[in-house]
């Protein structure tokens, strides 16, 4: 029985993604794009309607995330497979930058340790699909064992505290990080089929997407800018660590040394700048005006609904707006509601 991936990333449609494709399944489209995808609920949701879906991110690990789920159509890890991951091979000299740089900031030092031998194990895996589903793994359980699913602050001493808890999950957290990548391969594993269409999970800054003519419907979800914020949420720094794994070898040279949590460098975004983001929105709908455009944003955002309506009737002559109630994880506004824009010609 396929079923539909599990994610805990902050934004993600897992729970609206039915109501997003009930306002667009109607819609006259065989290819999908899904430009901003993230762990890619809804282009999963995509294939699952026989679609040819690609799946766009710019964070490495959202495309390997892509590969692993949508891209891939028939390889799985194998018990073998997860057996040589999770264990110590005499014949493999492991390093120990982790445990060696993130002392009491994530994790203790045993799952320190543990992470350094698993991702360099992972690392052996030729298969290009079969390391994806390791590392998508790996990610899963890593977040779950996280304060928040974040790595935004140093704070593994909330994991051990004795207090009295409003949020998280003790037990979670204190579950050992083998049995977490087990469970996450299961549930991977479950979610890989054929639809029958050629998918693909690309990594361009959404500007810099080739054959933008190539996609009947672009569905565009990008980082959310509140009103009442100063900048707009930055994947990037909460997902750093991840990132980190992907990029194991160089991750010494990436790193943000005078930060207390040891994120990675800046990299400017003009989804996180306010001055920038109404040009961006511009920009994203000029290069993609031939196709279908749906967006998805939360009310009380940068640009507002009005001015969103407006940006989109430059390139398209119809625009619906779809609205429900939906509270995010973490958010504060318990009134916020969701918005679907849907431009069609």
């Amino acid at each position: 029985m396929i079923t539909s991936p599990s994610t805990r990333y902050q934004g993600s449609k897992q729970k609206i993604v039915k109501w997003i494709w009930e306002n667009i399944r109607d819609l006259k489209f065989k290819t999908f794009l899904d430009a901003f995808s993230g762990t890619g609920t809804v282009g999963y949701y995509a294939k699952l309607h026989k679609k040819e879906v690609t799946v766009n991110d710019i964070l490495n690990t959202n495309l390997i995330i892509g590969q692993s789920i949508i891209e891939n159509s028939k390889e799985r890890l194998s018990q073998k497979d997860v057996n040589f991951i999770l264990e110590e091979h005499s014949n493999i000299k492991y390093p120990s930058f982790i445990q060696d740089t993130f002392k009491a900031i994530y994790y203790n030092d045993e799952e320190n340790h543990w992470l350094d031998v698993v991702i360099t194990n992972i690392n052996q895996i030729k298969n290009k699909y079969k390391r994806a589903i390791a590392l998508n793994a790996l990610f899963q359980s890593c977040i779950v064992k996280r304060p928040f699913n974040l790595f935004h602050r140093k704070n593994l001493y909330v994991r051990f505290a004795s207090v009295k808890r409003s949020f998280g999950n003790k037990k979670t957290w204190d579950t050992p990080f083998p049995e977490h990548f087990k469970k996450f391969v299961r549930e991977i594993n479950n979610c890989i089929f054929d639809n029958g269409k050629n998918n693909k999970a690309i990594n361009f800054d959404a500007f810099d997407i080739p054959n933008p003519n190539d996609y009947d419907l672009v569905y565009i979800d990008t980082p959310y800018f509140s009103t009442h914020s100063m900048v707009g949420v930055d994947y990037r720094d909460f997902y750093h660590f991840l990132e980190g794994l992907v990029n194991y070898d160089d991750w010494k040279n990436m790193i943000d040394w005078k930060s207390k949590h040891l994120r990675l460098r800046k990299v400017p975004c003009v989804w996180t700048n306010k001055n920038e983001i109404h040009n961006a929105f511009d920009n994203l709908f000029k290069k993609f005006q031939k196709s279908i455009l749906v967006v998805s944003y939360r009310a009380g955002g940068i640009p507002n609904r009005e001015e969103m309506v407006e940006l989109l009737k430059k390139y398209k002559a119809n625009v619906v707006v779809k609205s429900k109630k939906y509270k995010y994880v973490l958010s504060n506004n318990n009134g916020s509601s969701e918005l679907l824009f849907i431009a069609t010609d």
